[in-house]
């Protein structure tokens, strides 16, 4: 599998990301089979979080990558805290708990450093500064090697940009949501920043979900859209998950896809077409945005 930069760091990840965050801790042998199988067909770029299943996950993925965590890419992410009832959780985003919660998921992951350490969402009205410092510090400490953002608010991600030394963004990003396609794209490349893209496949409507209105779009534009990425599939011999992927990865501020696994079928379905990836062309491209309006962020602008 292609190996990709990651932003402004030496990291090297694989263009197709284990998105961790489906896998069941309640079935701690299938979630390990998975990771196993993931890395054994080259994956190496392996994302989690502190707030999955109250730090199960970070443990079902520590666990499972301990034989060969310095061959792979782990990132996690920070920002939320479970409440002590387990009724919810509540937004922390400070220095002093970015650097007590660090703790924790080096802990659960079982590593003496996280690779990308990201910001699980954020606002404009963050402590942003002292954020930056907390991440800082951290890499000078050697807990993190890099970090960056899990948002798709534009306000929050121009200013980090400005004021930060961070790699990464992740960011939704698919035929369906090309929101980032207006601005934020575009700007990530100038600043040698990447993004690691999630939700490529538009909840599954892309390649075998039923048809349902997604952010601004109608059941029938929906309906539109899956029906040019048939047509192209059928022109040039692949199937729409290939192409799916395909379209954010030749994107050239994209370093990965994201792609949430739970089941060993689901991901032999993605290891088969992890070799037929392609670089769409400008036609391609034209074919699959026939008669497709464009969508624009309207909040936190």
């Amino acid at each position: 599998m292609e190996q990709r930069k990651l932003g402004n760091s030496s990291l090297m990840i694989s263009e197709i990301g284990l998105g961790c965050m489906s896998l069941k801790s309640n079935q701690p042998k299938q979630s390990r089979d998975i990771i196993q199988k993931a890395f054994d067909s080259g994956i190496t770029f392996f994302d989690t979080a502190d707030l999955y299943d109250k730090g199960q996950n970070e443990m079902v993925v520590g666990e499972s990558t301990y034989s060969f965590r310095k061959q792979i890419v782990l990132a996690s992410k920070v920002g939320n805290s479970w409440r002590a009832d387990g009724s919810g959780w509540d937004w922390k985003a400070s220095k002093d708990y970015i650097l007590r919660a660090v703790e924790g998921s080096l802990s659960r992951l079982k590593t003496d450093y996280i690779d990308l350490y990201q910001l699980h969402g954020g606002t404009i009205d963050d402590p942003i500064d002292e954020i930056i410092e907390a991440f800082e510090l951290l890499k000078v400490q050697g807990k993190i090697r890099a970090y960056g953002l899990s948002s798709i608010r534009p306000n929050v991600i121009k200013t980090f940009l400005s004021k930060s030394d961070m790699t990464s963004v992740m960011m939704q990003y698919s035929l369906l949501d090309r929101r980032p396609e207006e601005e934020i794209s575009n700007l990530l490349k100038k600043s040698g920043v990447n993004m690691v893209v999630r939700g490529a496949l538009g909840k599954g409507v892309l390649i075998n979900k039923p048809v349902e209105p997604f952010l601004q779009y109608s059941s029938g534009e929906i309906v539109h859209i899956v029906r040019n990425l048939a047509n192209l599939s059928k022109r040039i011999g692949k199937d729409n998950m290939t192409l799916a992927l395909s379209y954010v990865l030749s994107n050239p501020a994209v370093a990965t896809t994201v792609v949430g696994i739970s089941t060993k079928l689901q991901l032999d379905e993605l290891i088969k077409i992890k070799d037929q990836l392609i670089k769409l062309s400008d036609s391609d491209k034209q074919v699959l945005l026939e008669g497709v309006r464009s969508l624009y962020y309207t909040e936190h602008r």
